[in-house]
């Protein structure tokens, strides 16, 4: 039979089936470039409904990976081979990603950005995951004959909007926040203190079993074009196990040594800091620390993560009863503060049960508007409240208890208390502050001149 006999012979149903297949096809090849779940997020069942400023706000866990001195790598690569190792990594990376309930939302250079918009447990485990993968691939690279390669990840969670930009004829699916800019942020940081992955008290706050989680504190740490600080914690579950035993056996010793160096003791932080090395020599986070004190001017000099003391006005939420709230129950971390580093402990307790009565009664007025008002994230909200209390109660157990190191337990209660009530109000207070008075903007009548 010819060729035009058979096309002659085709069915309707043939025809049906043969676009069925070309659009089955179409759509697989946009999913390489614009994933499902993204689509899914929006609410978009079909890519040609893409239009651009199609938006939705939403919690999500942001992950950055990235590979260490890559620019040192490549120079030694020529381009065609900088690409294909580019991609042999890569394509490492991405099926783990995608088995831990994430997408990635972009490759940027050797970097990768990653989402995961239900869990931010499920971004730890990919990150431990994701280690396990690289110490695959570099057998793999080593038997080849190649130097093997280290990353460090980031990882943050807030609420971000997610959505297209671009033009008429170009657009992008991204997501937009400071949420994302903190991701990165973090990412960066392992560079610096030479560990494999670092996590935001955001992150540390919406943990489904953040008992199941080998994580200490690390720093507190400035990030550009934002109020106050922000405490960082690392992850080290993946550490070699003799190492995360003795990190787990440690932990209080090396806090203390970042107290001391926090509060500008450093002397005594170096002292601390020289004995946890004698025990734990395999702590590059704490020879970053050391060398810090020994040449300051080199470490974070100005630029060290200040806690937060007194109240100031852009601190207001602009309900006069809640920010009165919020100024007291400052005060009352602050003379907490102050009694435990004065060993004054006949004005501990009174000063305790003060903040957890304040507290109590200040979240639940809050999570009381945020019902009234619908607000969608009043259930991270109200988790963000769960987890103070969770860190307070672990902070008035050890005060009650004795803690001898005063100087240790006034710099937790500055940590756990005074530094997370003011990144609590300038984040989670004022994004429900905007939604609420975006709110009563659209209520209010229109005003005829």
């Amino acid at each position: 039979m010819s060729p035009k006999s058979s096309t002659l012979a085709e069915t309707p149903q043939d025809k049906t089936d043969a676009l069925m297949e070309r659009l089955s096809t179409t759509t697989e090849a946009y999913s390489r470039f614009v994933p499902r779940q993204f689509l899914h997020l929006l609410g978009i069942d079909d890519i040609r409904k893409v239009e651009l400023g199609q938006q939705v706000e939403r919690k999500m866990t942001i992950l950055f990976a990235d590979i260490r001195n890559f620019t040192s790598l490549s120079e030694s690569m020529s381009p065609q081979e900088n690409f294909n190792f580019l991609n042999s990594y890569l394509v490492q990376m991405e099926p783990v990603i995608t088995a831990h309930g994430g997408f990635i939302d972009k490759y940027i250079g050797d970097g990768i950005m990653a989402l995961f918009p239900d869990s931010p447990d499920a971004a730890l485990r990919c990150s431990l995951a994701l280690m396990e993968r690289l110490e695959q691939y570099n057998d793999g690279r080593e038997r080849a004959g190649y130097r093997r390669i280290k990353i460090g990840i980031g990882i943050n969670t807030g609420i971000v909007i997610l959505g297209t930009i671009g033009g008429a004829s170009r657009m992008d699916g991204t997501v937009i926040g400071d949420a994302v800019n903190l991701a990165a942020r973090m990412e960066r940081l392992t560079k610096e203190y030479r560990v494999s992955i670092l996590i935001s008290e955001y992150t540390l706050y919406c943990l489904d079993q953040p008992s199941l989680w080998s994580i200490r504190f690390l720093d507190r740490t400035h990030v550009r074009g934002k109020q106050g600080t922000q405490s960082v914690y690392e992850v080290f579950n993946g550490d070699p196990p003799a190492l995360r035993e003795a990190k787990t056996r440690t932990l209080t010793m090396f806090e203390e040594a970042l107290a001391y160096f926090h509060l500008d003791d450093l002397l005594t932080s170096r002292e601390r800091l020289a004995t946890y090395l004698a025990t734990v020599p395999e702590d590059d986070a704490a020879q970053v620390y050391l060398e810090r004190c020994e040449t300051p001017a080199v470490g974070l000099g100005d630029q060290r993560g200040e806690l937060p003391s007194i109240w100031r006005e852009e601190y207001s939420f602009g309900l006069p009863a809640v920010d009165v709230a919020h100024k007291n129950l400052l005060a009352d971390m602050n003379a907490l503060a102050r009694a435990v580093n004065n060993s004054a402990l006949n004005l501990t307790t009174p000063l305790m049960a003060q903040i957890q009565f304040s507290a109590a009664r200040d979240f639940a007025v809050e999570e009381q508007l945020m019902q009234e008002d619908d607000y969608p994230f009043l259930e991270l909200h109200a988790r963000q409240h769960q987890r103070f209390f969770e860190f307070f109660g672990e902070l008035r157990r050890e005060i009650e208890e004795g803690e001898e190191n005063r100087v240790y337990l006034s710099f937790r209660v500055k940590r756990y208390l005074t530094g997370w009530l003011i990144n609590h109000i300038l984040s989670a207070d004022r994004h429900y502050g905007h939604y609420r008075s975006g709110r009563r903007r659209e209520s209010a009548p229109l005003q005829v001149t």
